[in-house]
């Protein structure tokens, strides 16, 4: 007998964030695990819809025959309660939760305010909660309510990467990947770069420029001020084949976020058997040991510049954690480890 589920996802799955590709592994691995995976668009616009939007997303919940289960993505879920208390007796609804929705960089403390609270009141409804690492579960526990045992930690895979010789004697490059979000802490690293410009290094900046287009303005006003404009290429989104060669070629991978729920980069760093610099916010001490990289508080240029500094001074630290790396690459779970995590959750409301 085969398995089925609905797989309900906000906008665009094909969009290029961490979400969205935890999105689209997990249901192409799941499929090859055997479950037949039913994709449910939920409309444009979340965690902010029209209220049309809400309205057509519930009614595509609601049309799927409840013997299944329905994993719906945060983005969606958490701002769809009123849908969910509606729903909960009629369908198995699990919500994957990869970052409260709160916890979102510069947005007002009242809007805040508002999305813990729904999010909370959303969660309260789900029969299962999948998260993507253990900080975002002990988070869903003390914040919002979920109980422990109807948390689920399916953290996401990686995929067995080439790890390249690097010649530490070169020009080191930087690498950082990610959305150009606040979030993603994109300001404090060319903060924190401009107090070193005489050393010799380059950054690549690799990450969706479409998602925040007043982050993007800022930070390229940014780099024009700071005078960095000759080092700093902010490449936009790119394909998994430049990424690849990007992952390669750095010599230092740098990404100081204020919050990740896990942090797919750092992992896909480590994997790459390259130096992580991060910081200590949401799930990055869990995702980066301390043989493979530096943490530093979030929102700390000055801590990120010492940092740094001292990694492009000496090269043998950089060798030194790209072995501690090399040795981390082996720990991490596969993709596969992570869809049978996820179908336990499946199974367990099945």
């Amino acid at each position: 007998m085969v398995s089925r589920l609905a797989f309900a996802v906000p906008g665009d799955l094909a969009t290029p964030t961490g979400g969205y590709a935890y999105d689209r592994r997990m249901i192409a691995e799941l499929r090859a695990l055997g479950w037949d995976v039913d994709v449910i668009g939920l409309g444009e616009g979340f965690p902010r819809p029209a209220p049309g939007t809400s309205a057509a997303a519930e009614a595509r919940l609601a049309a799927v025959p409840g013997d299944r289960p329905v994993v719906v993505d945060g983005l969606a879920f958490g701002v769809l309660p009123e849908a969910a208390a509606r729903l909960r007796a009629s369908h198995r609804l699990l919500a994957l939760v990869h970052h409260p929705l709160a916890m979102e960089s510069s947005i007002p403390p009242d809007e805040a305010a508002r999305f813990r609270a729904r999010e909370r009141a959303a969660l309260a409804c789900t029969r299962g909660v999948i998260v993507t690492s253990a900080a975002t579960a002990r988070l869903l526990v003390a914040d919002y309510a979920v109980p422990p045992d109807r948390i689920t930690v399916a953290v996401p895979g990686t995929d067995r990467a080439r790890i390249a010789a690097r010649d530490p004697s070169g020009r080191p490059l930087l690498l950082g990947v990610g959305a150009v979000v606040p979030r993603k802490g994109y300001d404090v690293l060319v903060e924190a770069l401009s107090g070193l410009t005489d050393l010799p290094w380059r950054l690549v900046i690799a990450g969706d420029r479409r998602r925040s287009p007043a982050t993007v303005a800022a930070l390229e006003d940014e780099i024009v001020r700071l005078s960095l404009a000759d080092r700093v290429t902010l490449a936009g989104a790119v394909s998994a084949e430049d990424l690849a060669v990007l992952y390669t070629t750095a010599d230092l991978f740098v990404l100081p976020s204020r919050f990740e729920g896990y942090g797919m980069a750092y992992a896909e760093a480590i994997a790459h058997g390259l130096p992580v610099v991060g910081t200590t916010a949401g799930a990055i001490p869990e995702t980066v040991p301390a043989e493979a990289g530096v943490l530093v508080p979030p929102d700390d240029a000055a801590a990120l510049t010492r940092v740094l500094h001292r990694l492009l001074v000496d090269p043998a630290e950089r060798v030194r954690l790209a072995a501690g790396a090399r040795a981390a690459a082996a720990r991490l779970p596969t993709w596969r480890d992570s869809a049978e995590a996820f179908a336990r959750a499946l199974g367990a409301v099945a």
